[in-house]
């Protein structure tokens, strides 16, 4: 049985925790539950547009009005690349809580689910497969921003914050809204996908479409072999090298251990990856950040070899006027963004004390 080998039980951890397919009782101890809102002719960044386009997502905590009767605890947590609302609470669980920075009695924490990934809008969801229009990061954040303003009647937020792809959808959100809230929290994220990452994505959809079964994306029945090439590419990267060295110490279990991550793929649809690919390699902020004017706190992992210091959340630090910075080391790479997150917490605790002080 799978869970009968240690680096089974390693992987499992690695999908329970970076890859966002968590049980339910995590989420019941937060009470979030799905709601939707139905966007109509949404317009998309490349002039295409979705007649109907639905949003999903939960809240935490309770709205508290000014004197006008406006929301003034509003934050939004964006979720990582194969996220959903319920990520926030889940993967991300040790920043949450009475006490901690996301403090569901002091903020009304919101929690979309991105357009393009299932739950929202997507090829998988919509019925539309491969005719379904390609978007970008900033369609993602156009579409919470109507989610916020329209729906939710919210004029101003407090602030935005997430890890990995929810810090890519963070830094769309400052420079794209900038006059949109007080604070931001962009966590394991870089300003836009260049070099290594551009291949790490355009890879992982390359080995799906180049599996027989894809079919230009008219698949009856999901590409299981390129998406477990396609995971087990990836995996290679989630980690810091010295994971790799002390996990699997022999040839036969670093192939085991690649063929685990394989088995991530199981419950993705292959379409929608690829599409979502496309707007991580689409990304980028960098020529923006100048403009951002919400007091920015940037959290990164020295030993991340997804969102490196020199070539991803460093360069966010300096392009942002007055950004700080906390950065710490881990043998978990990329993943102790999400389950050693808690490392951060004094300092976010100390970075949201500044702002509310200096309002």
């Amino acid at each position: 049985m799978l869970m009968k080998t240690r680096h089974s039980i390693v992987w499992w951890v690695l999908i329970v925790l970076c890859l966002a397919w968590e049980g339910q009782g995590w989420t019941e101890e937060f009470n979030v539950k799905p709601e939707y809102y139905i966007l109509k002719d949404f317009k998309l960044q490349s002039g295409e547009a979705l007649p109907e386009m639905k949003i999903e997502y939960g809240t935490l905590g309770t709205p508290q009005k000014n004197s006008s009767g406006d929301i003034v605890n509003a934050v939004l947590w964006c979720h990582g690349w194969s996220g959903s609302y319920i990520q926030g609470t889940t993967l991300y669980k040790r920043v949450f809580g009475k006490g901690k920075p996301m403090d569901p009695e002091k903020y009304f924490i919101i929690f979309p689910t991105a357009l393009g990934s299932p739950g929202s809008s997507s090829p998988s969801v919509s019925g539309l497969g491969p005719k379904f229009p390609k978007y970008t990061m900033s369609d993602i954040v156009k579409a919470q921003y109507l989610l916020v303003t329209e729906h939710l009647g919210i004029k101003h937020l407090a602030g935005v914050a997430g890890g990995s792809m929810g810090g890519h959808q963070t830094l769309q959100w400052i420079t794209q809204y900038p006059n949109m809230m007080d604070w931001a929290i962009p966590i394991a994220t870089g300003p836009s996908t260049t070099g290594r990452n551009v291949g790490i994505w355009s890879l992982m959809s390359e080995a799906i479409k180049a599996d027989p079964a894809y079919m230009d994306g008219n698949y009856k029945e999901q590409p299981r072999n390129g998406l477990r090439r396609a995971f087990q590419g990836t995996y290679l990267w989630y980690f810091a090298p010295a994971y790799y060295q002390v996990q699997f110490r022999t040839p036969e279990a670093v192939m085991k251990g690649l063929e685990n991550a394989g088995m991530g793929s199981e419950k993705m649809d292959a379409n929608d990856i690829i599409w979502r690919n496309y707007a991580m390699v689409s990304y980028n902020v960098s020529a923006d950040l100048h403009k951002v004017k919400a007091k920015t706190l940037v959290v990164g992992v020295n030993t991340d070899e997804l969102f490196p210091p020199a070539e991803e959340f460093i360069p966010v630090v300096m392009g942002i006027p007055g950004a700080k910075l906390f950065a710490f080391d881990s043998i978990l790479g990329h993943l102790a963004n999400a389950q050693e997150i808690d490392r951060a917490n004094p300092a976010m605790l100390e970075f949201l004390s500044q702002v509310e002080k200096g309002k």
